[in-house]
C-alpha cells in the first residue's frame, strides 16, 4: 500500500509540475509569438532577428516564473549557476526555433505570416520538448532528502 500511495503522490507532484509549467510556457509563447509578430511585421525587422530578440524576453519571463512558481520547491543552487543553465539551454531551444524559421523562409522560401508562424510553432513546441527535460535534469534540480541526524533506535548498537 505504501508504494501505491508514493506513486501517487510522485504523479501527483509531476501532473501540478507539468501544469505549472505549462501555463508558464503558455504566457511565454504569447510573449515569443507576439513579439516575434510586432518586430517583423510592426518594425519590419527580419525574422530571425525579430525571433532572437523575442525568445530573450520570453525566456527572461520563463526564467522567473519557473524559479519562483514551477520549481520553487526544487534545490537552488545559485542564481548565476541557474541563470546561466537557463539562458543556455534557451539558447539551444532558440536554434531548434530559428532552425525552423530559417528552413521555411529560406530554404522554401515561404515568407508570409502564417508560414512563418507555423514554422515558429513547431519551433516552439520541439524546443518546449526540450527545455523541460532539461531544465529539470540540469536547471531546477530536484530536492536533496532530509538525512536522519539520529539513526533510529533499531539500527543502534547498545554497549
Amino acid at each position: 500500500m505504501q508504494f501505491l500511495r508514493r506513486a501517487y503522490e510522485r504523479l501527483a507532484g509531476l501532473v501540478r509540475e507539468l501544469s505549472k509549467f505549462g501555463i508558464i510556457g503558455a504566457i511565454a509563447f504569447v510573449i515569443d509569438t507576439g513579439g516575434l509578430n510586432l518586430l517583423q511585421y510592426g518594425l519590419h525587422w527580419g525574422p530571425l532577428t525579430s525571433k532572437v530578440v523575442a525568445t530573450v524576453v520570453a525566456a527572461t519571463f520563463a526564467y522567473l516564473g519557473n524559479r519562483h512558481w514551477t520549481f520553487k520547491d526544487r534545490e537552488q543552487s545559485g542564481l548565476a549557476r541557474e541563470y546561466f543553465l537557463f539562458f543556455l539551454l534557451n539558447g539551444i531551444g532558440l536554434l531548434i526555433g530559428l532552425l525552423c524559421i530559417g528552413f521555411a523562409r529560406y530554404t522554401l522560401e515561404l515568407a508570409d505570416p502564417v508560414s512563418i508562424n507555423v514554422a515558429n510553432l513547431v519551433g516552439v513546441g520541439l524546443g518546449t520538448l526540450f527545455r523541460y527535460w532539461s531544465y529539470r535534469k540540469w536547471v531546477f534540480l530536484a530536492a536533496t532528502e532530509d538525512v536522519p541526524k539520529e539513526l533510529p533506535a533499531e539500527n543502534t548498537r547498545t554497549l
